[in-house]
């Protein structure tokens, strides 16, 4: 590993209600919106039953103002109102990766 800078993940795990309108959109949104804050260096997702959407970031300050960005704030809302059943965060310290490729 060269020069290997710890970083965060946030680990967001859900299970949606049976209303999805509007739902592909605002996450779409979000995404684009994410990709445009200091900080922020990647995301994975993966959706079935439950959803798993890990976000990573250069620092907790970073976490924290995407937390509270105003946009952010009404889709954090309008999932608690509409598209969740129910929903985890965690955040972690990602202290070093390693990943394997057959290409």
């Amino acid at each position: 590993m060269k020069n290997f800078k710890p970083y965060y993940a946030v680990i967001f795990t859900s299970t949606q209600t049976e209303t999805t309108t509007g739902y592909a959109e605002m996450a779409n949104k979000m995404e684009i919106l994410a990709k445009q804050q200091t900080g922020y260096i990647g995301m994975d997702s993966a959706k079935n039953e439950v959803g798993i959407t890990v976000s990573y970031w250069e620092s907790l300050e970073a976490i924290k103002n995407w937390k509270a960005n105003s946009q952010h704030l009404l889709a954090q809302q309008k999932g608690r109102e509409q598209w969740y059943n129910w929903y985890n965060v965690r955040i972690c310290k990602v202290e070093r990766e390693y990943e394997f490729s057959l290409d």
